[in-house]
């Protein structure tokens, strides 16, 4: 199952840095996400685009996880060579997840 098909994404950028929240459309699929996604995954999910830590904020009242991703903007949107390297962009690549539900 797609995490697209759970959730919604918001996600900013501040120098390398990128912010992904990732907030369930119902609340009784909260548990599921919170279950499943960890910053070890996400961390696993962009291997090859985010260099640092990955922590994960949960929002239970909110229905809602944040990922903050350190060194993921190939040294900042300003410096990076890469093309369209903001943070949003990689907000609507974590919603193609495929989430490991079993």
């Amino acid at each position: 199952m797609r995490l697209r098909a759970l959730a919604h994404a918001r996600a900013g950028d501040k120098g390398d840095i990128s912010n992904i929240a990732v907030f369930a459309y119902r609340m009784e699929d909260y548990p599921l996400l919170e279950r499943v996604l960890t910053a070890e995954l996400v961390k696993d999910y962009f291997a090859g685009i985010v260099r640092g830590e990955v922590r994960r904020y949960a929002l239970p009242q909110l229905g809602g996880l944040n990922f903050v991703m350190e060194r993921a903007l190939g040294g900042g949107v300003t410096r990076s060579l890469a093309l369209d390297a903001h943070g949003k962009c990689l907000g609507l690549l974590l919603l193609d997840l495929d989430l490991p539900v079993r």
